[in-house]
């Protein structure tokens, strides 16, 4: 039987997510509703090991692409593979393979730090040992030890985002996404995330970072500017005004 063409770039989508952890975004098109633009349109990528940052103006669709990653949206149009050839919305993948730091956090409030750490963990299959050892890894390398016992709530801001950054790396993800890690914090907070980070994906790993912080450049092995790819509010430009 001869196969299309497009059953043979599936195919070659498949084996290349086989032979290198990655994840590859096939002319994915993406609107919330019909009568609305585009925020996706035929986009192309392949993210590998390793660090992405990807930048670009307020509404240009970085958090939008995260969740289609994740598998919180399905795409109008192409397809995603992401490692081990699963579903991005199979309850596999995000419960064990994916790691989601989103802007708003979404600490558990009335759970510790370290309870938040252990819930995820248990969703994602970890034994008891494995969940003592990894949670005290992870509060320790983050500097969360001595807040272990405390609500979310009672965290400054950089302590927060680092226990939300702690809870998605307890599962050891293949996949890491976070939307917009350093915003507001200061450079002690931004080093030790990107410390973090770094040291992280020494391994087959991926991690993808949203952000407008240009202070997490340096970290990255790859930048991504979405300005180039995707259609943005260009009547703000008059409004805005000139630079000077």
């Amino acid at each position: 039987m001869r196969q299309t063409a497009g059953v043979r770039r599936m195919i070659s989508l498949i084996e290349q997510c086989a032979v290198q952890p990655s994840v590859c975004c096939d002319n994915v098109s993406f609107r919330y509703r019909a009568d609305l633009r585009w925020i996706l349109r035929d986009f192309t990528q392949t993210f590998t090991p390793g660090i992405t940052l990807i930048k670009g103006a307020s509404g240009c669709g970085k958090s939008t692409l995260l969740r289609l990653l994740a598998g919180y949206l399905r795409p109008n149009a192409g397809c995603i593979m992401v490692p081990t050839a699963l579903d991005p919305r199979s309850a596999i993948y995000q419960r064990r393979h994916l790691g989601f730091v989103f802007q708003s956090l979404n600490l558990l409030p009335l759970a510790t730090v370290v309870r938040n750490l252990e819930l995820a963990g248990s969703l994602a299959g970890l034994s008891s040992r494995e969940l003592h050892e990894r949670s005290g890894h992870w509060l320790k390398v983050l500097g969360l030890e001595e807040f272990a016992q405390r609500r979310p709530a009672s965290l400054s801001g950089g302590q927060q985002q680092r226990a939300a950054i702690a809870r998605a790396l307890i599962k050891e993800p293949s996949v890491l996404l976070l939307d917009e890690p350093t915003s507001g914090l200061d450079d002690m907070n931004t080093r030790v995330i990107g410390r973090t980070l770094q040291e992280y994906v020494a391994g087959p790993r991926l991690c993808i970072i949203c952000s407008h912080d240009n202070r997490l450049h340096s970290m990255s092995h790859e930048v991504l500017d979405f300005n180039r790819f995707l259609p943005l509010e260009t009547h703000l430009v008059a409004l805005a005004g000139s630079a000077e």
